[in-house]
Formats: structure tokens, C-alpha cells, sequence
């Protein structure tokens, strides 16, 4: 039994003893986990014509996608759309929840 993940590529089901698929940590996996944390998010735009090259958003995460990822502003409650290779990182204020690795 085999399964595909979103890159097409196939991986092998159940072949160390796993019940079922596993996430993998691409980052936009790893903000999902973390939906609804605050957190300092930043990006930078490279070709921008006016203005900053740079954006820092406080907010939430809302929805993340595999080219995306939708932060709401916490003071404003403004909602930005960032295509995800803008993303550079971001700081957040609690424990992440992350992937725990099973034998």
C-alpha cells in the first residue's frame, strides 16, 4: 500500500510500524499545528517598486497552504494574504506544537 503526499512523490504506507499518514515539517504544516498562536511573522519582497522590502505582522495564523498562508493582524484584525516564498520566519510567544517523531 503506498500513498501520495501533495509533491506527488509516493511514499511507502506503514513501513516502520506508522498507523496511518504523517504529517511532514514543511513549514506550512508547522503553522497549522500552530493555528491561533500569537506571533511576530516576518517577510521580505525582494522586487517591491514602492516602499518596504520588509513586513512584520502580529497576528495569527488563520490558514496555511502549501504556497500560502493567511495571518490576521491582532491589533486591526486585517487579514493579509502572504504567498509563502515571501515567508523568512517567525517568533512566537508560547511553546510551537511541532512533529513528535514515532519509532
Amino acid at each position: 500500500m503506498q500513498q501520495m503526499n501533495p509533491t506527488g512523490i509516493t511514499i511507502p504506507a506503514n513501513t516502520r510500524g506508522f498507523a496511518g499518514p504523517r504529517e511532514e515539517s514543511y513549514i506550512e504544516n508547522i503553522l497549522r499545528l500552530n493555528r491561533g498562536k500569537p506571533a511576530t511573522f516576518y517577510f521580505s519582497f525582494d522586487n517591491a517598486i514602492e516602499g518596504s522590502k520588509t513586513k512584520a505582522v502580529r497576528g495569527v495564523v488563520e490558514a496555511a497552504g502549501r504556497d500560502h498562508a493567511i495571518i490576521r493582524d491582532l491589533k486591526t484584525d486585517h487579514r493579509f494574504l502572504f504567498p509563502m516564498i515571501y515567508f523568512d520566519y517567525a517568533e512566537f510567544d508560547e511553546e510551537m506544537a511541532y512533529f513528535t517523531q514515532t519509532p
